[in-house]
């Protein structure tokens, strides 16, 4: 796998002259054309990126300055509407809709930022998994080993960047879409606080647990991403109006003060030896030795399941009635069985949810940052469909959500760290704080990879 230059570093050799906006994107196309097996992208949008980086590049010699991104690749999961493109959302039965007439929001703050839209990447249809394996537009694999899982639904996004096809994507987070594969391909992933990212453009999945954020290879540009998308948008009810909380000025604020534990209980339950040992060093490398639990964790993931099911099954009912066949069948299968779930059970997990929440917001009063695995184990198999939890045996597929499932659930922000080993497949930590302290998760995950632990 190449490793391409940073974000940050790219644009700032394109402004500064050294290389051309079309030079990268030439380079990245065929990047892109060279590795067909990863399977990353479901649509190249040459065209558009072509005419966006001829821009680019005569903005500059005209001694404009076109934006902190200028010229750098990019690619969005393919629920985010592209102008153009049809947004399928990993369906089959989208393929025949109209394309969309705009861009997505956080798209298009990410394209006034300079940065060059190259297509949009596979997902699990309807954002209804943990691996991308997708009936109609086919598996994505992990770079790192193309016989294990990228994770999903967000596995095209995270693949992309640990293959080198480009420096950072846009995924969707439900109940862990983002960091479940941030953790199996290596890349840093964040889930931020509900509501704090637009989510107009976006095929919402469970519009009460949906977020949607971003993936990169490197830290700064993460922070950099996050702050150019934030902000209130109008057509999104669900937006958050605060104004603007940056996070990149915290990379160098250290973690002095920060009140640091490790979250235990359900988040200690089944993680292979692998995962215990970094966790153990990350721990340690941070002097924590506090360990705090979340109350009735299993009963609030048993909830997000509930609420999971009944909001996507709601929003597919008429497309389940009439066209059933078209469903990838795991996907069908589900929502059949939401459809079916009585109302006071929905009623019912919205109240546990509720009382999760407090319970929650209570144990942020004492600390500012907690500490667990983002998945239980490293990259699995293709072919493997069980996970191993204390002794029995599960489902793999909604058991890759074991740790992040119960944040999901309460709009916690959370970023999923990659921690380095040599010779060993990528291990996710997540860092979890209460709403709106994203800046917390970037001053411990700078720390972090100061201290030589993050995978690169």
């Amino acid at each position: 796998m190449t490793q391409p230059p940073d974000a940050l570093d790219l644009a700032a050799a394109i402004k500064a002259g050294s290389l051309s906006a079309v030079t990268v994107l030439e380079a990245t196309l065929a990047d892109i054309a060279r590795n067909p097996a990863l399977n990353c992208f479901t649509a190249v949008t040459a065209a558009r990126a072509r005419s966006q980086a001829q821009a680019i590049d005569s903005a500059i010699a005209a001694g404009e300055n076109p934006g902190p991104l200028a010229g750098v690749p990019f690619a969005v999961k393919n629920l985010f509407d592209i102008e153009g493109i049809t947004t399928v959302a990993g369906a089959k039965l989208n393929q025949g809709n109209p394309p969309a007439v705009q861009d997505a929001t956080v798209v298009a703050r990410l394209k006034q930022a300079g940065a060059v839209l190259v297509g949009a990447l596979n997902m699990d249809e309807y954002a209804y998994g943990f691996v991308t394996i997708n009936a109609h537009f086919g598996t994505t694999p992990n770079p790192h080993d193309p016989t294990r899982m990228a994770g999903g639904s967000s596995g095209g996004s995270a693949s992309a960047i640990a293959a080198g096809l480009v420096p950072f994507t846009l995924g969707s987070d439900t109940n862990g879409s983002i960091r479940v594969p941030a953790s199996l391909c290596g890349v840093y992933g964040l889930k931020p606080t509900y509501g704090r990212l637009s989510r107009a453009g976006a095929f919402l999945f469970s519009s009460s647990l949906d977020h949607v954020g971003p993936l990169a290879r490197s830290l700064p540009d993460l922070a950099t991403l996050y702050d150019i998308m934030q902000g209130p948008d109008p057509t999104d009810p669900v937006c958050t109006q605060r104004p603007p909380e940056l996070v990149a000025t915290s990379l160098t604020q250290g973690i002095e003060g920060l009140r640091i534990a490790q979250l235990g209980g359900h988040f200690e339950r089944g993680m292979e030896p692998l995962v215990r040992d970094i966790l153990t060093e990350v721990l340690q490398t941070l002097s924590v030795s506090e360990v705090v639990e979340f109350p009735e964790t299993h009963r609030a993931r048993a909830a997000a399941y509930i609420i999971t099911a009944c909001e996507g099954s709601q929003l597919h009912l008429d497309r389940l009635r009439q066209s059933p066949m078209e469903f990838d069948p795991a996907t069908r299968d589900r929502f059949l069985a939401g459809s079916m779930v009585p109302a006071a059970w929905y009623v019912q997990a919205q109240r546990l949810r509720r009382w999760y929440r407090d319970r929650v917001r209570d144990i942020f009063q004492h600390y500012d940052v907690l500490i667990t695995p983002t998945t239980p184990c490293v990259a699995p198999p293709l072919d493997q469909t069980t996970l191993e939890i204390d002794g029995e045996r599960y489902p793999l597929r909604p058991h890759l959500g074991f740790y992040t499932q119960p944040l999901s659930f309460i709009g916690l922000p959370v970023l999923s760290v990659p921690i380095h080993r040599p010779s060993q497949l990528p291990v996710g930590i997540q860092l979890i704080a209460a709403p709106y302290q994203e800046a917390k998760l970037f001053r411990v995950a700078a720390w972090l990879e100061g201290k030589g632990m993050v995978r690169r």
